[in-house]
């Protein structure tokens, strides 16, 4: 079996080859656990995260993750504040309009939105909202992938997330596929006002995304791959977008 460190450094030179970043001030530590490699740090954002994950389990021996990783938050948003920005941005998305909003507040659940007997309708649904430690928990049902998805997006839009694990049921049941990504891929990169949509180009292979077209700024074209990593179960994210001063 690889050593942990063995493992470290094969991934980090492979991070640095693929997203051309250096994380000097943010140190990540790996070690083995049983059958398990726990991957722990901290990351400048969501992009990192899910790419040294992603090159972790490709070194790894098939060892399953035990992911530990965290955005760095700059600044830090308290629990309470973090968790009612995050119910207000749900409950003010169209996509959402349906949807109970509920937050979880010292183990109880308080309904911000609808009624609990509402969650079951048909066109409904219902996302409990849990905070710890930066680290957000959606629980509840939704009616698609791309409102699953897109629930982890605007989480991870709001400042202050340091992780996002998403436990929203699907119901119904829904095949999940290529075509559906880059549907909710152009549903978010529309609705983020830091970027313009109709300039960037989207294609999906298995599952695997890649962005081109053109922008006026890095920053723009940094966000645009920053939404497309926010996405639950991609497979990569290639960014071709060129800036055009």
């Amino acid at each position: 079996m690889q050593r942990s460190d063995t493992v470290l450094k094969q991934v980090m030179a492979a991070f640095e080859r693929e997203s051309h970043l250096k994380l000097h001030h943010h140190p990540i530590h790996m070690n083995f656990d049983g059958d398990a490699l726990i991957v722990a740090g901290e990351v400048p954002d969501v992009a990192s995260k899910k790419r040294l994950l992603q090159l972790t389990q490709m070194h790894s021996d098939g060892k399953r993750l035990v992911d530990q990783l965290r955005v760095t938050a700059n600044p830090p948003v308290a629990d309470g504040e973090l968790r009612t920005h995050l119910c207000e941005r749900l409950a003010q998305s169209v996509d959402f309009r349906n949807c109970v909003i509920c937050a979880r507040v010292k183990g109880q659940c308080e309904v911000l939105r609808g009624t609990m007997d509402e969650a079951g309708n048909v066109g409904s649904g219902v996302i409990e909202v849990t905070v710890e430690d930066g680290v957000v928990t959606l629980t509840g049902q939704v009616i698609s992938l791309s409102h699953r998805r897109l629930a982890s997006v605007i989480a991870w839009w709001v400042g202050g997330c340091r992780d996002v694990v998403n436990l929203l049921e699907l119901v119904p049941a829904e095949a999940d596929g290529d075509e559906e990504i880059s549907d909710v891929l152009h549903l978010v990169l529309e609705t983020d006002s830091r970027v313009r949509a109709e300039q960037i180009t989207i294609t999906v292979e298995n599952h695997r995304i890649t962005l081109a077209g053109w922008v006026a700024t890095e920053a723009e074209r940094r966000q645009a791959e920053q939404d497309a990593w926010c996405l639950d179960a991609v497979g990569g994210v290639v960014n071709r977008i060129q800036v055009r001063a």
